[in-house]
């Protein structure tokens, strides 16, 4: 997971659900993406098994503002927030579940 967009920060208006109370887990996707159905059975898992993290699913083709100002360049896309709503970890690709656990670590 790498560290672009590090530092920004998004809120539940911007992103159009709540906040984690401890860490969100943001996903971009598209209708047809498979590998987005496989990312969105992790990311799902991991916000089961760890108290206070969130998990949203945005629809790249819907958001398209917001998939450019975030330079979303492929789906699925994972960004990790802190609380605050803070970046603090981004990755492309379908994510293994034991990244999308390291990265939390650098969220919570």
């Amino acid at each position: 997971m790498d560290r672009r967009n590090r530092g920004q920060r998004l809120d539940a208006d911007r992103l159009g659900a709540e906040l984690g109370e401890r860490a969100t887990l943001v996903q971009f996707s598209s209708a047809f993406c498979q590998p987005c159905r496989a990312t969105r059975r992790t990311l799902a898992e991991v916000a089961a098994m760890v108290d206070g993290v969130a998990h949203v699913e945005i629809d790249a083709e819907d958001r398209l503002a917001l998939v450019r100002e975030l330079d979303i360049t492929k789906t699925p896309t994972v960004l990790v927030l802190d609380a605050e709503g803070e970046v603090v970890r981004r990755a492309s690709g379908q994510p293994r579940k034991v990244d999308v656990v390291a990265a939390l670590g650098h969220a919570i």
